[in-house]
């Protein structure tokens, strides 16, 4: 999958977030190992614990439409309402754990965006190190 395609496709994504509290928009992209790639957006909620990541969105829409097999995932975020952001938004530890309960660790690919251009590159067990998975109760 080439990083540019999947970057672009976050930032359309971040196109629908929903955030009038924070104005934090953030975008993700989700790429699957059938080819398809599943967008999400942040959505807050005026109770605060109700709001929900761009990146389990894109998770959580993907595994209801029947897909469990994923190779990476861009993100994109920040203050505005713009195409480029002035800081990485690296997933948070829910959103991670979540990308550890579908993903190989080693092998998922986590690309942080500020554009197409500019991009950091991780794999699952670099941002989580010594998981806890399904393979730890099974």
């Amino acid at each position: 999958m080439d990083n540019a395609k999947l970057i672009r496709a976050a930032f359309e994504a971040r196109r629908s977030a929903y955030a009038p509290y924070s104005k934090y928009r953030v975008g993700a992209a989700l790429y699957g190992r059938d080819g398809k790639i599943t967008g999400g957006c942040n959505i807050e909620n005026s109770s605060y614990g109700l709001c929900n990541c761009a990146e389990r969105t894109a998770f959580f829409k993907a595994v209801s439409e029947g897909r469990q097999d994923f190779e990476a995932i861009a993100i994109v975020g920040g203050i505005g309402d713009g195409d480029e952001t002035r800081d990485y938004a690296f997933p948070c530890g829910a959103c991670r754990q979540v990308m550890r309960e579908f993903c190989v660790p080693e092998l998922f690919r986590v690309i942080v965006a500020r554009s197409e251009e500019d991009y950091r590159e991780f794999t699952l067990s670099q941002l989580l190190p010594d998981s806890f998975g399904p393979d730890s109760i099974i």
